[in-house]
């Protein structure tokens, strides 16, 4: 109940009270912000998957001003020399407006990418947008097999058939290429798993089938119990250091985030920036009241 009022009422509140939280999990406004916190985190060893915050728009101009916002993107990091790659969400280019439109937008940010030899991540939303997303994906996989990837949530109970069945477009040449989370979004317990454990397990369950079949799987997670097990699974597949990673979100556990450097692995982090700093913030919180107590406690202490 408190975490549910909570998340009710900050989205009322002044934005540089709810700033006070957000600035430790969101780079800034602005793409300066942007490469500033991507430098630091290449300067410590890690790369970055850059994210322009905003989501669900209302118009398809939203979509082209988006699309002509990544392409800006893509150019400025790229020719910065930011170590990274770049996460976007369809619904940013028109994905529930209009499909074809939202995949227009979108191939030519991959087509931009990949002249810049550069990887896009197709980030998963709710459900229903999941088959719309695995379309857009498959369309955009068969033309740039090498630049593009895909988001998927160990929570949704579809999951596990959804990898099997983008098995036919999985190759030793050109593998699939995932990141795994364990998903956000508030969804019926009909199609998502519910208990903390029961999440876990088929966490684990997929990432086990990932790295058995040599797919590329970004294992993004804050869980320190998900990394010894993804540890586990890397020695007994014998996963070289170059065909997988780990993910996480800038500012969230970044003692358990060094001691994955220090081990030796990939670390790429989620740096989000933008105007709809608040929206993002705010949104997240209606999805998911549990984070309102971890708020409070960021106010006070890091880490």
């Amino acid at each position: 109940m408190f975490n549910k009022l909570i998340a009710s009422t900050l989205p009322y509140m002044p934005q540089k009270l709810i700033w006070i939280f957000s600035r430790r999990y969101i780079a800034g406004e602005t793409i300066e912000d942007g490469l500033r916190v991507s430098r630091e985190l290449n300067q410590a060893g890690i790369v970055v998957t850059i994210d322009l915050l905003g989501e669900f728009i209302q118009n398809l101009e939203e979509a082209d001003a988006n699309k002509d916002r990544y392409l800006a993107i893509i150019e400025r990091f790229c020719a910065e020399g930011i170590r990274g790659n770049f996460s976007v969400k369809p619904t940013m280019f028109g994905l529930l407006l209009d499909e074809e439109v939202c995949y227009a937008n979108l191939r030519e940010v991959v087509k931009k990418a990949a002249g810049k030899n550069c990887f896009i991540r197709i980030d998963m939303e709710d459900s229903q947008c999941v088959d719309r997303e695995i379309l857009l994906f498959r369309r955009l996989q068969a033309e740039f097999p090498h630049n593009v990837g895909l988001v998927l949530q160990a929570y949704l109970r579809r999951t596990l058939s959804d990898v099997e069945s983008l098995m036919d477009i999985h190759s030793e040449e050109t593998p699939l290429n995932f990141r795994l989370c364990k998903g956000i979004y508030i969804e019926p317990a009909e199609i998502a798993y519910k208990g903390f454990q029961e999440i876990r397990s088929n966490y684990l369950r997929l990432l086990d089938l990932m790295l058995k079949n040599k797919m590329y799987v970004g294992i993004a997670t804050h869980d320190k119990y998900l990394v010894d097990e993804a540890s586990k699974l890397l020695k007994k597949y014998q996963i070289p250091e170059d065909k997988h990673e780990f993910q996480m979100l800038y500012g969230v556990t970044p003692d358990l985030r060094a001691s994955i450097v220090q081990a030796g692995h990939l670390m790429r982090v989620y740096v989000p920036f933008g105007k709809d700093w608040f929206g993002y913030s705010t949104r997240r919180l209606k999805e998911n009241p549990q984070i309102a107590s971890h708020i409070i406690k960021a106010l006070f202490h890091r880490g």
